[in-house]
């Protein structure tokens, strides 16, 4: 998780590189959304959380409307190179690293199988979009496009027919672009052609996303889903946020009470 920088695509701001330690969103007071170091004279919404485990994205207590990749969080998520995080309509995308290619490789003479290059096989593992949950084992080559016979279908009117193809080289993972009209995007970066690693995100118009699973390379993790939680980090110890105040009992009280006190005057008033 290094060398990771807040994109806003949206926006005139200038990418705001991702530091270990915290560093929060904010609502300022001319009503821009900014990635800060402190939230002094600023409204505090969520805040980044970046460490030797990984990267969180840790919501403020009382705040609504902040999601990853589509899901809303109310508490913490765990976040991956090329995720999109909306926070009060603004979009950030958490960009990595892509080894990008000028010019997509021919494939050799005689490649060998994924199982007979490394002993176990690579794996295309969907966590958002319409594959979300299944894998894809690279045991051959997988196209992805709109077409009914591709390996991964994304049949959005859109998407090019033949999109891109996700094949073993060797030892090496490649994406191989077919003549997109924009490309992909890896860990958060445009691509056309890119050399994959374990736990490189692919991102497909927008939503379609698949994360590289390579069992034998130490890079690889197995994150949890977008909005799971962790013990060690709680929301409460977000201060700077005052915690609302649940006044609803106090107001079904006070108008019990009340309603009392009529039936009281009422009754006795009759008689």
């Amino acid at each position: 998780m290094h060398n990771l920088v807040v994109h806003f695509p949206h926006q005139t701001q200038t990418d705001q590189p991702l530091l270990a330690g915290v560093q929060r969103i904010v609502r300022q007071a001319n009503g821009s959304i900014a990635v800060v170091a402190t939230s002094q004279g600023a409204l505090l919404l969520a805040q980044f959380c970046l460490d030797g485990r990984g990267l969180w994205l840790q919501v403020a207590a009382g705040i609504r409307g902040v999601h990853v990749n589509g899901r809303p969080v109310r508490r913490m998520a765990m976040l991956r190179a090329g995720d999109a995080v909306y926070v009060d309509g603004v979009e950030m995308i958490v960009r990595g690293v892509a080894e990008t290619v000028a010019q997509s490789p021919a494939p050799p003479q005689g490649v060998a199988a994924d199982s007979e290059v490394t002993g176990s096989i690579a794996v295309l593992r969907g966590v958002g979009g319409v594959h979300h949950g299944r894998s894809f084992p690279l045991d051959r080559p997988r196209v992805i496009g709109r077409d009914a016979d591709a390996d991964i279908v994304i049949n959005e009117p859109a998407f090019a027919p033949r999109h891109a193809r996700v094949e073993r080289l060797g030892d090496r993972v490649l994406l191989r672009d077919l003549g997109s009209p924009d490309g992909s995007r890896v860990n958060g970066v445009s691509v056309r052609h890119c050399w994959l690693q374990g736990g490189d995100q692919l991102v497909f118009d927008g939503h379609h996303r698949l994360v590289v699973e390579l069992p034998d390379d130490p890079r690889t993790q197995t994150l949890p889903n977008d909005d799971a939680l962790l013990p060690e980090f709680r929301a409460d110890d977000l201060t700077d946020v005052p915690r609302r105040v649940r006044r609803w009992p106090w107001l079904l009280g006070s108008a019990l009470l009340l309603a009392g006190v009529l039936s009281l005057l009422l009754w006795f008033g009759a008689r």
